[in-house]
């Protein structure tokens, strides 16, 4: 369950002493928040702490977390000339303590400076510097792929790449602008022989696309029904399925989140090759009673 962890009393007790940036850069640190909710909750994997952001600093892009305002950039890419002048980075080394974001993603947050709703400074930029836009990309889908990799190869299980923006594009600018890269980052992270997970949010309408990107496993959000969606992407024993219960129904009154997991759970019918998960991260006002709760029906079937 992505960012549960963020929302668990340890979790806090932990940022009443440290900034987010110093919990990412000190693995002791990354490593004791990510197993929290694998004690508390008794989840069966853990996502490596981190922010899908840290990137920006060896690029020189600048990053900081201002509090109850989220991530700021202060050298955002705003002319085509910036994309040249970014540095060349070392994952394994200029990165060494994580990260798992998407070409996508990491662009708009870099174009925009932060974020956003209408993602309108990243289109603009994408339509009017189409040659910046694939360099910036193809430069993002190497330094992502890579790091993948060097995740890897330091003992992750599994890789997850996220594309928590890729939803705001329509289908036809998804294929020209993204789909290379995002394929290319996926080609590079499943060099290393451990399987790939590909998320992302409101893909509904890109979903055979973003499927055919790659992936081992294809991430869903609740925006449409888990079978709906496995069998748009090709159901095959070569390929699996994580998501995809809705966040706010962790909000529900219990019975209404028992019906809600259970029908995940029907769709699922069963059939291997479903992870089941939430379709995005956990909310911070959720109870943690409720991720117990879901927990417990998921194991007891």
């Amino acid at each position: 369950m992505r960012q549960a962890g963020r929302y668990l009393p340890e979790y806090r007790a932990l940022r009443q002493r440290y900034s987010l940036l110093e919990l990412c850069h000190k693995p002791e640190l990354a490593a004791q928040v990510t197993l929290q909710p694998v004690e508390r909750l008794g989840v069966d994997a853990a996502i490596l702490f981190a922010d899908i952001l840290l990137p920006f600093e060896p690029l020189g892009l600048g990053l900081s977390f201002a509090a109850g305002e989220g991530p700021q950039i202060t050298r955002p890419i705003r002319e085509a000339g910036q994309v040249l002048e970014l540095p060349p980075v070392d994952p394994a080394t200029d990165l060494a303590y994580v990260m798992e974001a998407a070409p996508f993603t990491l662009a708009s947050y870099a174009i925009e400076g932060g974020a956003t709703r209408t993602f309108t400074l990243t289109k603009r930029f994408m339509y009017s510097e189409p040659r910046a836009w694939h360099e910036l990309m193809q430069r993002f889908a190497e330094l992502v792929g890579g790091y993948l990799a060097a995740q890897a190869r330091a003992g992750a299980g599994a890789l997850q790449l996220f594309d928590s923006w890729v939803g705001c594009l329509s289908p036809a600018d998804y294929a020209t602008y993204v789909f290379p890269h995002s394929q290319r980052a996926l080609e590079l992270a499943g060099a290393s022989g451990v399987p790939v997970i590909h998320f992302g949010t409101d893909t509904a309408t890109l979903l055979v696309d973003f499927a055919r990107a790659g992936g081992d496993v294809i991430g869903v959000d609740w925006r449409v029904p888990i079978d709906v969606a496995w069998e748009r992407i090709g159901i095959s024993p070569s390929r699996a399925i994580q998501g995809n219960l809705d966040p706010v129904a962790l909000l529900a009154p219990r019975p209404e989140l028992e019906r809600q997991v259970r029908d995940v759970l029907a769709r699922a019918a069963g059939r291997p090759g479903h992870i089941f998960n939430l379709g995005h991260g956990v909310l911070p006002e959720t109870p943690v009673e409720a991720l117990q709760a879901v927990v417990e029906w998921v194991h007891g079937g």
